[in-house]
């Protein structure tokens, strides 16, 4: 099959090309081994140089995926953020927002390595500044991603003022629920990390009380 041909296949199955995957699990490998290193030796004593290495890349193909030593830990802490869009696209006019509450375990599909490192990734951000940074980041990238995936699915316009707030609730519900299981909860795997989603989103959806 000519790899033209066969990229065009792929994008009609919702799939990305070949080298969209290959260029994603490079920067998923690149994410662990920086917290790894970043867990072991400290963000400061941890060279862009060591983490290239670490992935068997040179420091320039390194620079090429981010554009600083921090920024390495993203797609991790992204890792989230598209699965719950497509959850949030599937809803209707008429259909509670918060029953994406309902069945959270499917929120989120991570491998007990990734659970693991996210887990001390998101432990690290406490005392780190630069990685609370990226943190937050990519939560304001994530909040204009649901409300236009909230918009699709409720039939308003994503800068409309209830899509907004809908999705900053579930933002912060997602941020904090992450942050709970990362610092409090006794159960690390990736099981315990969708038991605090789903309670989080429920917790959301209750509202303040009356």
């Amino acid at each position: 099959m000519e790899q033209g041909t066969g990229q065009q296949a792929s994008a009609r199955m919702g799939r990305p090309p070949l080298t969209e995957r290959r260029k994603a699990a490079t920067r998923l490998e690149i994410a662990q081994e920086a917290v790894r290193l970043f867990a072991a030796k400290g963000v400061a004593a941890t060279s862009a140089e060591e983490i290239a290495q670490a992935v068997g890349i040179s420091q320039r193909t390194l620079w090429r995926y981010f554009a600083s030593k921090e920024q390495c830990v993203e797609p991790l802490l992204a890792s989230g953020v598209g699965v719950l869009a497509e959850r949030l696209r599937e809803w209707r006019p008429g259909t509670p927002l918060f029953t994406v509450g309902a069945g959270a375990g499917r929120l989120l599909t991570v491998t007990p390595e990734q659970a693991e490192a996210l887990r001390g990734l998101i432990r690290l951000t406490r005392d780190e500044d630069g990685l609370r940074a990226v943190w937050l980041q990519v939560h304001q990238q994530a909040e204009p991603v649901f409300a236009e995936a909230v918009a699709e699915g409720t039939g308003r316009g994503a800068g409309d003022l209830e899509p907004r707030v809908q999705a900053a609730m579930i933002n912060t519900a997602l941020r904090v629920a992450v942050e709970e299981w990362a610092w409090n909860s006794a159960d690390g795997s990736a099981a315990g990390l969708h038991a605090v989603l789903e309670r989080a989103l429920r917790v959301a959806a209750a509202g303040l009380p009356g």
